[in-house]
Protein backbone atom coordinates (compact mmCIF):
# COMPACT_ATOMS: atom_id res chain seq x y z
CA UNK A 1 0.00 0.00 0.00
CA UNK A 2 1.17 2.73 -0.61
CA UNK A 3 3.10 5.57 1.96
CA UNK A 4 0.25 7.30 2.55
CA UNK A 5 -1.76 4.65 3.25
CA UNK A 6 0.57 2.86 5.53
CA UNK A 7 1.13 5.71 7.46
CA UNK A 8 -3.07 6.49 8.25
CA UNK A 9 -3.02 2.98 9.03
CA UNK A 10 -0.01 3.43 11.79
CA UNK A 11 -1.84 6.75 13.26
CA UNK A 12 -4.93 4.55 13.37
CA UNK A 13 -3.44 2.29 15.39
CA UNK A 14 -1.78 4.78 17.40
CA UNK A 15 -5.31 5.99 18.25
CA UNK A 16 -6.80 2.76 19.13
CA UNK A 17 -3.33 2.16 21.44
CA UNK A 18 -4.24 5.51 23.08
CA UNK A 19 -8.26 5.03 23.54
CA UNK A 20 -6.98 1.23 24.90
CA UNK A 21 -5.02 3.01 27.63
CA UNK A 22 -7.30 5.46 28.54
CA UNK A 23 -9.69 2.23 29.25
CA UNK A 24 -7.52 0.41 30.87
CA UNK A 25 -6.94 3.74 33.63
CA UNK A 26 -10.46 4.44 33.50
CA UNK A 27 -11.10 0.53 34.22
CA UNK A 28 -8.54 -0.91 35.67
CA UNK A 29 -8.84 -4.10 34.18
CA UNK A 30 -6.48 -4.81 31.26
CA UNK A 31 -8.19 -6.00 27.69
CA UNK A 32 -6.17 -7.91 25.25
CA UNK A 33 -6.93 -7.69 21.70
CA UNK A 34 -5.98 -10.90 19.61
CA UNK A 35 -6.43 -10.89 15.97
CA UNK A 36 -6.35 -14.21 14.87
CA UNK A 37 -8.17 -14.23 11.06
CA UNK A 38 -7.41 -16.20 8.66
CA UNK A 39 -6.06 -15.08 6.07
CA UNK A 40 -7.47 -18.16 3.44
CA UNK A 41 -10.73 -20.17 3.61
CA UNK A 42 -10.67 -22.69 0.59
CA UNK A 43 -8.13 -22.88 -2.27
CA UNK A 44 -7.33 -19.43 -4.25
CA UNK A 45 -10.34 -17.49 -2.32
CA UNK A 46 -8.60 -15.33 0.34
CA UNK A 47 -9.68 -11.84 1.18
CA UNK A 48 -6.98 -9.65 -0.37
CA UNK A 49 -5.30 -6.19 0.46
CA UNK A 50 -7.61 -3.79 -1.18
CA UNK A 51 -4.54 -1.34 -1.84
CA UNK A 52 -3.12 -0.03 -5.14
CA UNK A 53 0.50 -0.66 -3.81
CA UNK A 54 2.70 -3.50 -3.26
CA UNK A 55 -1.28 -5.27 -2.82
CA UNK A 56 -0.28 -8.77 -3.91
CA UNK A 57 -2.45 -10.34 -6.16
CA UNK A 58 -3.90 -13.29 -4.86
CA UNK A 59 -4.26 -15.74 -7.90
CA UNK A 60 -6.71 -18.67 -7.79
CA UNK A 61 -6.77 -21.91 -6.93
CA UNK A 62 -4.90 -25.10 -7.72
CA UNK A 63 -6.34 -28.33 -8.90
CA UNK A 64 -6.63 -30.47 -6.53
CA UNK A 65 -4.74 -28.12 -4.44
CA UNK A 66 -6.73 -26.93 -1.12
CA UNK A 67 -6.43 -23.75 0.17
CA UNK A 68 -3.91 -21.56 -2.26
CA UNK A 69 -4.51 -18.62 -4.25
CA UNK A 70 -3.17 -20.02 -8.06
CA UNK A 71 -2.01 -18.51 -10.91
CA UNK A 72 -3.20 -17.13 -14.19
CA UNK A 73 -3.17 -20.19 -16.50
CA UNK A 74 -4.86 -21.60 -19.15
CA UNK A 75 -4.43 -25.02 -21.45
CA UNK A 76 -1.28 -27.14 -20.37
CA UNK A 77 1.51 -26.84 -22.59
CA UNK A 78 0.51 -23.71 -24.48
CA UNK A 79 3.50 -21.83 -25.44
CA UNK A 80 3.45 -18.86 -23.29
CA UNK A 81 4.00 -15.52 -25.08
CA UNK A 82 7.30 -13.18 -24.79
CA UNK A 83 6.24 -10.52 -26.98
CA UNK A 84 3.52 -7.57 -26.95
CA UNK A 85 -0.50 -8.71 -26.39
CA UNK A 86 -2.11 -9.03 -29.63
CA UNK A 87 -4.43 -6.52 -31.48
CA UNK A 88 -7.57 -6.14 -29.38
CA UNK A 89 -10.84 -8.07 -31.07
CA UNK A 90 -13.74 -5.95 -31.55
CA UNK A 91 -16.64 -6.36 -29.12
CA UNK A 92 -13.69 -8.39 -25.98
CA UNK A 93 -0.40 -24.02 6.58
CA UNK A 94 5.48 -27.20 9.79
CA UNK A 95 3.70 -28.79 13.00
CA UNK A 96 3.07 -26.73 15.75
CA UNK A 97 6.95 -26.94 18.15
CA UNK A 98 8.39 -27.90 14.17
CA UNK A 99 12.13 -27.15 14.41
CA UNK A 100 13.23 -24.32 12.18
CA UNK A 101 15.12 -24.96 8.68
CA UNK A 102 18.20 -24.73 9.28
CA UNK A 103 20.16 -21.49 7.76
CA UNK A 104 23.20 -20.79 6.41
CA UNK A 105 26.33 -20.62 8.78
CA UNK A 106 27.12 -16.99 9.57
CA UNK A 107 30.59 -17.60 8.08
CA UNK A 108 29.91 -19.49 5.32
CA UNK A 109 30.27 -17.31 1.98
CA UNK A 110 27.16 -16.06 0.37
CA UNK A 111 26.13 -18.51 -2.31
CA UNK A 112 26.79 -17.27 -5.72
CA UNK A 113 23.09 -16.18 -7.50
CA UNK A 114 21.51 -18.59 -9.80
CA UNK A 115 21.74 -17.29 -13.25
CA UNK A 116 18.37 -15.61 -14.59
CA UNK A 117 15.98 -17.70 -15.55
CA UNK A 118 16.02 -18.15 -19.31
CA UNK A 119 12.92 -20.13 -20.41
CA UNK A 120 9.55 -19.83 -21.15
CA UNK A 121 7.24 -19.25 -18.05
CA UNK A 122 4.77 -21.67 -16.86
CA UNK A 123 1.21 -21.24 -17.10
CA UNK A 124 -0.36 -23.50 -14.21
CA UNK A 125 -3.85 -25.26 -15.79
CA UNK A 126 -6.40 -24.04 -13.41
CA UNK A 127 -7.09 -20.67 -12.47
CA UNK A 128 -10.05 -17.99 -11.18
CA UNK A 129 -10.48 -16.44 -15.29
CA UNK A 130 -9.76 -20.00 -17.11
CA UNK A 131 -12.84 -21.30 -14.78
CA UNK A 132 -15.06 -18.62 -15.76
CA UNK A 133 -14.08 -18.59 -20.02
CA UNK A 134 -14.55 -22.81 -19.53
CA UNK A 135 -18.01 -21.68 -17.75
CA UNK A 136 -19.19 -19.00 -19.86
CA UNK A 137 -18.23 -19.97 -23.70
CA UNK A 138 -20.76 -17.24 -25.04
CA UNK A 139 -20.16 -14.22 -23.56
CA UNK A 140 -19.02 -11.93 -26.04
CA UNK A 141 -16.19 -10.64 -23.87
CA UNK A 142 -14.54 -14.14 -23.16
CA UNK A 143 -12.55 -14.48 -26.98
CA UNK A 144 -10.75 -11.07 -25.46
CA UNK A 145 -10.55 -12.68 -21.83
CA UNK A 146 -9.07 -15.76 -22.89
CA UNK A 147 -6.74 -14.21 -25.73
CA UNK A 148 -5.18 -11.44 -23.53
CA UNK A 149 -5.24 -13.00 -20.16
CA UNK A 150 -5.78 -16.37 -19.86
CA UNK A 151 -3.58 -17.28 -22.51
CA UNK A 152 -0.49 -15.52 -20.19
CA UNK A 153 1.58 -17.30 -17.61
CA UNK A 154 1.08 -16.08 -14.28
CA UNK A 155 2.58 -16.88 -10.59
CA UNK A 156 0.83 -18.94 -8.41
CA UNK A 157 0.68 -17.77 -4.81
CA UNK A 158 0.43 -20.07 -1.95
CA UNK A 159 -1.24 -18.09 0.91
CA UNK A 160 -2.60 -20.75 3.33
CA UNK A 161 -0.30 -21.56 6.64
CA UNK A 162 -1.13 -25.37 5.56
CA UNK A 163 1.66 -27.51 7.65
CA UNK A 164 1.54 -31.18 5.88
CA UNK A 165 0.13 -30.14 2.46
CA UNK A 166 2.16 -27.21 1.16
CA UNK A 167 5.28 -29.59 0.09
CA UNK A 168 2.93 -31.32 -2.08
CA UNK A 169 1.48 -28.50 -3.19
CA UNK A 170 4.56 -26.41 -4.58
CA UNK A 171 5.47 -29.79 -5.99
CA UNK A 172 2.47 -30.02 -8.30
CA UNK A 173 3.53 -27.01 -9.54
CA UNK A 174 7.53 -27.62 -10.29
CA UNK A 175 6.55 -31.03 -11.57
CA UNK A 176 4.10 -29.60 -14.07
CA UNK A 177 6.63 -26.80 -15.08
CA UNK A 178 9.59 -29.39 -15.02
CA UNK A 179 7.69 -32.01 -17.40
CA UNK A 180 6.66 -28.63 -19.98
CA UNK A 181 10.22 -27.42 -19.93
CA UNK A 182 9.16 -24.19 -18.57
CA UNK A 183 9.74 -22.13 -15.38
CA UNK A 184 7.04 -21.61 -12.64
CA UNK A 185 6.49 -18.49 -10.71
CA UNK A 186 5.57 -19.64 -6.84
CA UNK A 187 4.91 -16.54 -4.66
CA UNK A 188 4.87 -18.07 -0.54
CA UNK A 189 2.84 -15.56 1.44
CA UNK A 190 2.30 -16.66 4.78
CA UNK A 191 4.73 -14.30 7.05
CA UNK A 192 3.31 -13.83 10.51
CA UNK A 193 1.52 -10.37 11.20
CA UNK A 194 1.03 -10.18 6.96
CA UNK A 195 -0.29 -7.34 5.62
CA UNK A 196 -0.61 -5.43 9.01
CA UNK A 197 -4.03 -6.43 9.92
CA UNK A 198 -5.26 -5.47 6.60
CA UNK A 199 -7.89 -6.95 4.41
CA UNK A 200 -4.90 -9.74 3.03
CA UNK A 201 -4.24 -10.67 6.75
CA UNK A 202 -3.22 -14.02 7.83
CA UNK A 203 -0.37 -16.08 8.09
CA UNK A 204 1.37 -18.24 10.04
CA UNK A 205 0.92 -17.69 13.85
CA UNK A 206 4.41 -16.55 14.75
CA UNK A 207 8.07 -17.17 13.36
CA UNK A 208 9.12 -20.05 14.40
CA UNK A 209 5.90 -21.91 12.37
CA UNK A 210 6.62 -19.87 9.50
CA UNK A 211 10.03 -20.98 9.19
CA UNK A 212 8.63 -24.65 10.02
CA UNK A 213 6.68 -23.77 6.95
CA UNK A 214 9.30 -22.56 4.61
CA UNK A 215 11.21 -25.58 5.10
CA UNK A 216 8.43 -27.29 3.97
CA UNK A 217 7.51 -25.36 0.85
CA UNK A 218 11.54 -25.71 0.00
CA UNK A 219 10.43 -29.67 -0.32
CA UNK A 220 8.84 -29.23 -2.89
CA UNK A 221 11.06 -26.79 -5.10
CA UNK A 222 12.36 -29.51 -7.08
CA UNK A 223 15.74 -29.32 -9.47
CA UNK A 224 14.57 -27.37 -11.96
CA UNK A 225 14.71 -23.75 -12.42
CA UNK A 226 12.37 -21.38 -10.74
CA UNK A 227 11.19 -17.88 -9.60
CA UNK A 228 10.02 -17.44 -5.82
CA UNK A 229 8.48 -14.00 -5.59
CA UNK A 230 9.35 -14.36 -1.35
CA UNK A 231 6.00 -12.74 0.64
CA UNK A 232 5.05 -9.22 -1.04
CA UNK A 233 4.65 -6.24 1.29
CA UNK A 234 7.02 -7.94 4.00
CA UNK A 235 9.42 -5.59 3.78
CA UNK A 236 8.05 -2.35 2.33
CA UNK A 237 5.23 -2.56 4.56
CA UNK A 238 6.85 -3.30 7.84
CA UNK A 239 6.71 -0.13 9.61
CA UNK A 240 3.48 -1.01 11.17
CA UNK A 241 5.91 -3.46 13.38
CA UNK A 242 7.78 -2.01 15.80
CA UNK A 243 11.74 -2.28 15.52
CA UNK A 244 12.31 -5.65 17.30
CA UNK A 245 9.13 -7.07 15.54
CA UNK A 246 10.89 -5.60 12.17
CA UNK A 247 14.37 -7.25 12.94
CA UNK A 248 12.71 -10.60 13.69
CA UNK A 249 11.02 -10.74 10.43
CA UNK A 250 13.74 -9.59 8.72
CA UNK A 251 15.98 -12.47 10.33
CA UNK A 252 12.81 -15.16 8.80
CA UNK A 253 13.19 -13.60 5.69
CA UNK A 254 16.83 -14.18 5.02
CA UNK A 255 16.17 -17.86 6.71
CA UNK A 256 13.80 -18.80 4.29
CA UNK A 257 15.95 -17.37 1.32
CA UNK A 258 18.35 -19.57 2.55
CA UNK A 259 16.24 -21.86 2.99
CA UNK A 260 14.95 -21.86 -0.50
CA UNK A 261 18.38 -21.30 -2.67
CA UNK A 262 19.95 -24.35 -0.79
CA UNK A 263 16.99 -26.50 -1.62
CA UNK A 264 17.03 -26.02 -5.12
CA UNK A 265 20.32 -23.93 -6.32
CA UNK A 266 18.46 -23.55 -9.70
CA UNK A 267 16.09 -21.49 -8.00
CA UNK A 268 16.03 -17.89 -7.83
CA UNK A 269 14.66 -16.11 -4.94
CA UNK A 270 13.65 -12.26 -5.17
CA UNK A 271 13.07 -10.11 -1.87
CA UNK A 272 10.27 -7.30 -1.34
CA UNK A 273 11.25 -4.12 -3.30
CA UNK A 274 8.66 -2.01 -3.04
CA UNK A 275 7.83 0.04 -5.67
CA UNK A 276 8.66 3.13 -7.26
CA UNK A 277 5.92 5.42 -6.22
CA UNK A 278 6.84 4.17 -2.65
CA UNK A 279 10.16 4.70 -0.52
CA UNK A 280 13.26 6.03 -1.40
CA UNK A 281 15.43 3.47 -3.49
CA UNK A 282 17.91 4.36 -0.19
CA UNK A 283 15.54 3.69 2.48
CA UNK A 284 14.05 -0.09 0.47
CA UNK A 285 17.96 -0.80 -0.09
CA UNK A 286 18.62 0.08 3.84
CA UNK A 287 16.03 -2.64 4.55
CA UNK A 288 16.70 -5.03 1.48
CA UNK A 289 20.01 -5.50 3.34
CA UNK A 290 18.79 -5.70 6.53
CA UNK A 291 16.42 -8.40 5.62
CA UNK A 292 19.03 -10.93 3.74
CA UNK A 293 18.22 -9.76 -0.05
CA UNK A 294 22.10 -9.13 -0.82
CA UNK A 295 23.57 -12.42 0.69
CA UNK A 296 20.08 -14.89 1.31
CA UNK A 297 18.40 -13.72 -2.50
CA UNK A 298 19.20 -13.46 -6.30
CA UNK A 299 17.71 -9.90 -6.18
CA UNK A 300 14.51 -7.66 -5.52
CA UNK A 301 10.93 -7.63 -7.00
CA UNK A 302 8.71 -4.54 -7.74
CA UNK A 303 5.59 -3.09 -8.24
CA UNK A 304 3.45 -5.79 -7.13
CA UNK A 305 -0.76 -5.35 -8.08
CA UNK A 306 0.68 -1.77 -8.98
CA UNK A 307 0.46 0.07 -11.94
CA UNK A 308 3.46 2.11 -12.42
CA UNK A 309 5.03 1.93 -15.85
CA UNK A 310 8.27 -0.24 -17.02
CA UNK A 311 10.27 2.47 -17.43
CA UNK A 312 10.07 3.64 -14.00
CA UNK A 313 9.93 0.36 -12.51
CA UNK A 314 13.35 -0.46 -14.14
CA UNK A 315 14.66 2.83 -13.16
CA UNK A 316 13.51 2.80 -9.58
CA UNK A 317 15.20 -1.22 -9.29
CA UNK A 318 18.21 -0.11 -10.74
CA UNK A 319 18.24 2.00 -7.95
CA UNK A 320 18.03 -0.08 -5.56
CA UNK A 321 20.28 -2.35 -6.79
CA UNK A 322 22.82 -0.06 -6.79
CA UNK A 323 22.04 1.00 -3.55
CA UNK A 324 22.15 -2.71 -2.10
CA UNK A 325 25.59 -3.55 -3.86
CA UNK A 326 26.91 -6.46 -4.43
CA UNK A 327 27.10 -9.22 -5.27
CA UNK A 328 27.39 -9.57 -8.84
CA UNK A 329 24.44 -10.73 -10.47
CA UNK A 330 21.53 -9.55 -8.46
CA UNK A 331 18.87 -8.67 -10.75
CA UNK A 332 15.23 -7.37 -10.36
CA UNK A 333 11.63 -8.65 -11.86
CA UNK A 334 9.13 -6.78 -12.17
CA UNK A 335 5.05 -7.34 -12.16
CA UNK A 336 3.76 -5.40 -15.31
CA UNK A 337 0.20 -7.14 -15.41
CA UNK A 338 -1.81 -3.91 -14.91
CA UNK A 339 0.88 -1.57 -16.01
CA UNK A 340 -0.26 -0.62 -19.52
CA UNK A 341 -1.21 3.10 -19.03
CA UNK A 342 0.81 3.84 -15.91
CA UNK A 343 -0.62 4.32 -12.64
CA UNK A 344 -3.93 6.52 -12.00
CA UNK A 345 -4.28 9.45 -9.76
CA UNK A 346 -3.23 10.04 -5.92
CA UNK A 347 -5.84 7.73 -4.13
CA UNK A 348 -7.41 6.17 -6.85
CA UNK A 349 -5.86 2.45 -5.53
CA UNK A 350 -8.71 0.31 -5.99
CA UNK A 351 -9.71 -1.32 -9.44
CA UNK A 352 -8.60 2.34 -10.88
CA UNK A 353 -10.46 2.97 -14.04
CA UNK A 354 -8.92 3.61 -17.07
CA UNK A 355 -5.97 1.05 -16.45
CA UNK A 356 -4.97 -1.60 -19.09
CA UNK A 357 -2.45 -4.45 -19.69
CA UNK A 358 1.05 -4.51 -19.31
CA UNK A 359 3.95 -6.61 -20.94
CA UNK A 360 3.63 -9.77 -21.14
CA UNK A 361 5.12 -12.49 -19.18
CA UNK A 362 8.94 -13.08 -20.70
CA UNK A 363 12.42 -13.64 -18.95
CA UNK A 364 14.05 -11.76 -22.05
CA UNK A 365 13.85 -8.45 -21.22
CA UNK A 366 16.59 -7.04 -23.05
CA UNK A 367 17.32 -4.68 -20.34
CA UNK A 368 19.98 -5.08 -18.25
CA UNK A 369 19.51 -6.12 -15.28
CA UNK A 370 16.30 -6.69 -15.58
CA UNK A 371 15.46 -10.62 -15.22
CA UNK A 372 11.82 -10.64 -16.00
CA UNK A 373 8.40 -8.87 -16.83
CA UNK A 374 5.89 -10.62 -14.72
CA UNK A 375 2.32 -11.33 -14.09
CA UNK A 376 2.33 -11.49 -10.29
CA UNK A 377 -1.02 -9.96 -9.76
CA UNK A 378 -3.37 -11.76 -12.11
CA UNK A 379 -5.40 -9.31 -14.07
CA UNK A 380 -9.18 -9.35 -13.51
CA UNK A 381 -8.75 -10.24 -9.91
CA UNK A 382 -10.04 -7.35 -7.99
CA UNK A 383 -8.83 -5.17 -5.63
CA UNK A 384 -12.37 -5.27 -3.57
CA UNK A 385 -14.36 -2.58 -5.75
CA UNK A 386 -15.16 -4.53 -8.78
CA UNK A 387 -15.87 -7.89 -6.72
CA UNK A 388 -15.10 -9.41 -3.77
CA UNK A 389 -11.25 -9.16 -2.93
CA UNK A 390 -9.13 -11.58 -4.88
CA UNK A 391 -12.05 -12.79 -7.12
CA UNK A 392 -12.23 -12.32 -10.81
CA UNK A 393 -14.37 -10.20 -12.18
CA UNK A 394 -14.72 -10.21 -15.48
CA UNK A 395 -15.99 -6.68 -16.07
CA UNK A 396 -12.36 -5.11 -14.48
CA UNK A 397 -10.78 -7.98 -16.70
CA UNK A 398 -12.49 -6.73 -20.00
CA UNK A 399 -11.60 -3.33 -19.01
CA UNK A 400 -8.24 -4.03 -18.43
CA UNK A 401 -8.01 -5.75 -22.11
CA UNK A 402 -9.46 -3.43 -23.76
CA UNK A 403 -7.55 -0.69 -22.01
Amino acid sequence: MPGSRAQRRIAHRERRRAARRQALLAVASAVVAIGATAGLVEAGQEERRTTAVPEPAPSQRLPPLPAVPVPTAPVPGTPSSTTALPPAPEPSRTTPGASAPPTASPTAPAAAPAPPPRTRLFRHPRSQVLDWVRANPGDPRRPVIESRIATRPAAVWFAAHNPGEIAGQVRTVTRGAAAAGRTPVLVPYAIPDRDCGGASRGGAPDLAAYDAWMGEFAQGLGAGPAIVILEPDAIALSDCLTAPERAARFAALARAGDTLRAANPRARVYFDGGHSGWHAPAKQAAALRAAGAATSGDGIFTNVANFHRTADETAYARRVLAALGGPPGLGAVIDTSRNGNGAPAAGQWCDPAGRALGQSPTTRTGQSGIDAYLWVKLPGESDGCSGAAGSFTPEYAYALATG
